[in-house]
C-alpha cells in the first residue's frame, strides 16, 4: 500500500527516528550513496516559489539515480479547470512519486485521495513537514540525541510552526511557543491538553533555558499585503543576541530561510556561532534522500 506525507502526524516515533537516521547516514556517503533509484521519475507540481525545497528534493533525486519533472501548476492543465482528481489519475500513469508545493492543504489532500502514486506535502499555507524533519535531523546531527529537548519558538504561528507541534506531539520533546496576540497556531492544530506544548506571550519565556531557537519571516508567501501591519505587530518578537543568551549556553538558533535579515532575525545571529540555518539547509537535500528511498522502494 502506498504511503503519503502530508503532515508530520502521518510518521510514527520510530518512522521519524528511521529517516534521520538514514538522512545522516547519507549524508556521511556524500556522492557515494546508492543509486537505488535508478529509473524513478519524482514529479514536482510547484504553485509557489522555492529556491531550498526545490534544488534539494531534484539534487537528492539525482544523486540516487532518479530523475524529475518540474511542473509549474500554471503551466498544467490545473489551471484550465481540470479537478484534481483527473490531474491526479493522469500523472500517477506517468510518474512514480509526487511532491507538491502549494498554497491549500487540501489541493493536497485531494491528490493524494486520487493518486495512486506516494504524495509528499513539500509545503501548504498550513503545514511544512519536510522542513521539520530535515530541522529535526539537524538537531540530532549537533547535540546527538532529541531527548530532553527544549524546543522554543517565537514569531508567527504559521505552517512550520504548525509542524513543529505535530513533532512534538508524536517524539514528545517540550516546544515553548511565543506569537504576538491574533498570530497564535490554529487551536485545531495546538489541541488541548498537551502539557509539553504551551504558548506564552513573551519570547524571553519561551526561550529560557532552550536547546533550540526557532523562527521564521514574518510575513510568509501570500501575505506581502500585510507586511507593515505585521512589522508592527511583530516588534519585540526580533531573534537577537539578546534573546539567543536566555537559552541554554550551547542554542542553537535556527531558520527555515529566506531569512530578511534585521526583521525577525538579526545579522548578528543569524552569521553567529549558535546558528546552524545552512546546516539546516543543505539537509534537506540529504533528508530527502531518505525520505524518497523509503517511500519508492521502502529501504
Amino acid at each position: 500500500m502506498k504511503k503519503d506525507l502530508l503532515s508530520i502526524l502521518d510518521l510514527d516515533r520510530s518512522e521519524i527516528l528511521s529517516l534521520i537516521d538514514r538522512g545522516l547516514e547519507l549524508k556521511k556517503m556524500g556522492r557515494r550513496v546508492p543509486r537505488a533509484l535508478t529509473g524513478y521519475t519524482l514529479g514536482l507540481l510547484f504553485e509557489k516559489a522555492s529556491t531550498r525545497t526545490r534544488v534539494s528534493f531534484e539534487t537528492a533525486m539525482f544523486r540516487m539515480g532518479g530523475q524529475c519533472i518540474f511542473l509549474n501548476k500554471m503551466d498544467t492543465q490545473l489551471s484550465r479547470d481540470e479537478t484534481v482528481a483527473d490531474t491526479a489519475r493522469v500523472l500517477s500513469r506517468y510518474l512514480d512519486i509526487v511532491a507538491i508545493r502549494t498554497y491549500s492543504q487540501g489541493l493536497v489532500e485531494e491528490m493524494a485521495k486520487w493518486a495512486s502514486i506516494p504524495v509528499i506535502n513539500a509545503l501548504t499555507d498550513l503545514y511544512h513537514p519536510c522542513q521539520i524533519l530535515s530541522d529535526l535531523m539537524t538537531i540530532q546531527e549537533k547535540r546527538g540525541s532529541l531527548d530532553n529537548l527544549k524546543v522554543a519558538w517565537v514569531g508567527d504561528g504559521n505552517n512550520v510552526a504548525h509542524s513543529w507541534i505535530n513533532a512534538a506531539m508524536v517524539l514528545g520533546f517540550e516546544l515553548v511557543l511565543a506569537c504576538p496576540p491574533g498570530y497564535e497556531p490554529l487551536s485545531d492544530v495546538l489541541g488541548n491538553g498537551n502539557p509539553k506544548i504551551r504558548l506564552v506571550e513573551d519570547p524571553n519565556v519561551a526561550v529560557t533555558d532552550a536547546d533550540v531557537l526557532n523562527t521564521d519571516v514574518w510575513a510568509s508567501m501570500g501575505q506581502e499585503k500585510e507586511k507593515e501591519k505585521r512589522r508592527k505587530d511583530f516588534r519585540g518578537f526580533q531573534v537577537n543576541r539578546p534573546l539567543v543568551e536566555r537559552g541554554k549556553p550551547g542554542i542553537l538558533v535556527m531558520h527555515c530561510l529566506p531569512a530578511h535579515r534585521e526583521e525577525e532575525i538579526t545579522a548578528e545571529v543569524l552569521d553567529g556561532p549558535h546558528s546552524v540555518v545552512f546546516d539546516q539547509a543543505e539537509n534537506k537535500m540529504h533528508l530527502h534522500q531518505a525520505l524518497l528511498e523509503k517511500m519508492l522502494i521502502g529501504l
